[in-house]
């Protein structure tokens, strides 16, 4: 009853409280003296009694501690989440990835089909143009050739071009595939990763400020990515090659076949499948390395691509001479 006497009290006090109030909040004041009451007679009732009122034995204990907020913080949450999506949703929003895909025939397109058919024939037909000397015979020996010896055999040189014309079309062409493959099965982000304009990625670089050894790593990772569909492509030419050359010689008549150790054949396929995958993957290492040097030495774009091309040529070779040194292993 001491619950009941203490909101009487309040309500004589406070003369806002009229009998118009009260009979417009009547569920209100019924709940609050029912509450107050039973508050009240639970407190002075013994621990046994205590769960006829609803008081158990656990008791739990509430807390309304906190932070202190000041009074502008709902407002400062309000002004921020309005600059995020009015300003920098187009920059925070989810990335996505520009992936430029070349024409699957683009080897075949009049400038790189030049450039391609005037690389091969000088590559074969250079050569013919060196002065030959015959430092091993004797002045006394001299002969004079005749004109059969003196004559150059020009169809073997514009065979090799013609081959080495078809091997570099196949090889971008199959890269083409891969970049296909790679759209269809691979994450958009490892896409974009592979299809990379390597020259564009080494001048964003650059304009980051890194360190020196933090911009090498990040340029050959980047050129490592980007030039794997590359050694991808050449590494399936050259084993198809080398299959189609096995087959070839092993499927001739049964005259010829005879006469032929396919196991033999068999071990120089595996030994050469294992040279152009050491070649391949040296080409692939060295080029990342010199595109990280020559990006950091040279200008960005021209040195990566110079860089990088200086690997691709000087790995195989590097590979080679310290596998015949060393390991006496001819690849």
């Amino acid at each position: 009853m001491a619950g009941i006497s203490i909101i009487l009290d309040l309500l004589r006090k406070n003369p806002s409280f009229n009998g118009q109030t009260l009979h417009s909040y009547s569920l209100f004041s019924a709940t609050l003296a029912a509450s107050t009451a039973a508050a009240s007679i639970a407190a002075g009732s013994p621990f046994p009694s205590r769960v006829l009122f609803g008081f158990g034995a656990k008791s739990v204990a509430h807390c309304d501690a906190g932070v202190a907020l000041p009074g502008d913080y709902i407002s400062s949450i309000q002004t921020a989440s309005r600059n995020i999506f009015q300003y920098n949703s187009p920059k925070d929003g989810v990335k996505e990835y520009n992936i430029e895909i070349k024409p699957l025939f683009s080897a075949f397109q009049w400038k790189a089909f030049a450039l391609t058919s005037l690389r091969s024939f000088l590559l074969f037909y250079l050569p013919l143009l060196e002065p030959r000397s015959n430092m091993e015979e004797d002045d006394d020996d001299f002969q004079p050739n005749t004109p059969e010896e003196n004559r150059v055999d020009l169809f073997v040189p514009f065979k090799k071009s013609v081959k080495q014309i078809i091997r570099e079309t196949t090889v971008v062409t199959t890269r083409r595939i891969l970049e296909r493959l790679a759209v269809c099965y691979a994450s958009p982000r490892m896409t974009w990763k592979l299809l990379k304009d390597l020259p564009k990625s080494a001048v964003r670089k650059a304009g980051r400020g890194m360190p020196t050894l933090v911009y090498f790593f990040s340029v050959s990772r980047t050129t490592f990515r980007g030039h794997c569909l590359g050694v991808a492509a050449s590494w399936l030419v050259q084993v198809g090659i080398d299959i189609y050359q096995f087959f070839s010689c092993t499927c001739h008549s049964k005259e010829e076949t005879h006469n032929i150790d396919k196991a033999e054949q068999a071990r120089l396929l595996g030994k050469k499948v294992c040279g152009v995958t050491i070649r391949c993957g040296a080409s692939l290492v060295f080029a990342s390395i010199g595109a990280g040097l020559g990006a950091k030495v040279f200008q960005p774009s021209t040195g990566q691509w110079i860089g990088c091309a200086m690997g691709d040529l000087a790995g195989p070779m590097i590979v080679s001479f310290c596998c015949e040194k060393v390991f006496h292993v001819y690849l």
